[in-house]
């Protein structure tokens, strides 16, 4: 295995099961010292156990490696610096955080409570937030850190009864292009995984057939470089069933009406407009001194 993560330290959240769980087992596989989160509850979010946290870590222990466990909640700053100090504390430092907690509480809009799209938000978005703000100063100071977020084709396409956890994951994305403005000259690497996988999360929205064909331990590669010392830095990698692929923001040449453009004349143009004959990705980078 030419990417190694011998003496890194890596912290996973969510990684009780899933995609966390496979992430996990591989980085520890690779040599990483891994704190192994998970709240514990339900899709939803309620309720909480240990136990699902420790059974990934006896797995690790059992090949080998090493692990911890850690059962704060993602969406509570304490939770989230808890598990950033457990990390400090056995082994003084972290180089990775995969943001990979996550909830779903689907209804259409028109049914969805304030209170669920919100608690939706505090779990994907202010969580990764909560968590990469704990590790941010220490990464910073090591002059090395790689960090991952997790996206969704909701995110990035949209889908039915998925507004609260699609605006959460494109939220994500958006807290990517500037991390990884702020932390390249730390080398500090910010990075996206968008996956399809079969988890208990997407065991209600998609055929057997199709769940039996994107295991999460297929998704693992993408993330687990993407964290490496190799990784590139502000890049969306989207990984379904051994297929990869990489998701971009692009612009076309567009057309310059002028100071005295109406509506009207946007009207008219409006095909040349968004012509996508030419299109070029994005570079935020560009913007950096906006």
């Amino acid at each position: 295995m030419s990417i190694s993560f011998e003496n890194q330290v890596a912290i996973v959240t969510g990684a009780g099961g899933g995609l966390g769980r496979c992430h996990a087992l591989e980085l520890a596989k690779r040599g990483a010292k891994v704190v192994v989160n998970d709240l514990g509850g339900a899709m939803d979010g309620t309720g909480g156990s240990s136990a699902a946290a420790e059974s990934v870590v006896a797995e690790i222990i059992a090949a080998g490696g090493e692990a911890i466990a850690n059962g704060g909640s993602v969406s509570d700053r304490v939770g989230a610096k808890s598990m950033v100090d457990d990390a400090m504390a056995a082994w003084g430092r972290v180089d990775i955080l995969i943001n990979n907690a996550g909830i779903l509480r689907d209804r259409s809009f028109a049914k969805m409570t304030l209170d669920d799209f919100e608690l939706v938000m505090s779990v994907h978005l202010a969580g990764a937030v909560n968590c990469t703000h704990a590790v941010w100063p220490i990464m910073r100071a090591q002059n090395y850190g790689r960090i991952l977020m997790t996206t969704s084709p909701t995110g990035l396409y949209g889908n039915f009864g998925q507004t609260n956890y699609g605006a959460a994951k494109l939220a994500q994305v958006g807290f990517m292009n500037s991390l990884k403005i702020e932390g390249a000259k730390n080398n500090i690497y910010t990075n996206t995984i968008a996956p399809v996988a079969a988890t208990r999360m997407t065991e209600e929205l998609m055929p057997e057939a199709a769940l039996a064909k994107l295991g999460p331990e297929l998704v693992t590669p993408a993330a687990v470089f993407l964290v490496s010392q190799e990784a590139p830095n502000g890049v969306i990698l989207q990984a379904q069933g051994g297929q990869f692929s990489m998701a971009c923001i692009v612009e076309n040449p567009g057309v310059n009406l002028g100071a005295d453009a109406d509506a009207d004349d946007i009207a008219a143009h409006y095909a040349d407009i968004v012509d996508l004959a030419d299109l070029k990705p994005r570079n935020m980078l560009q913007m950096s001194a906006l």
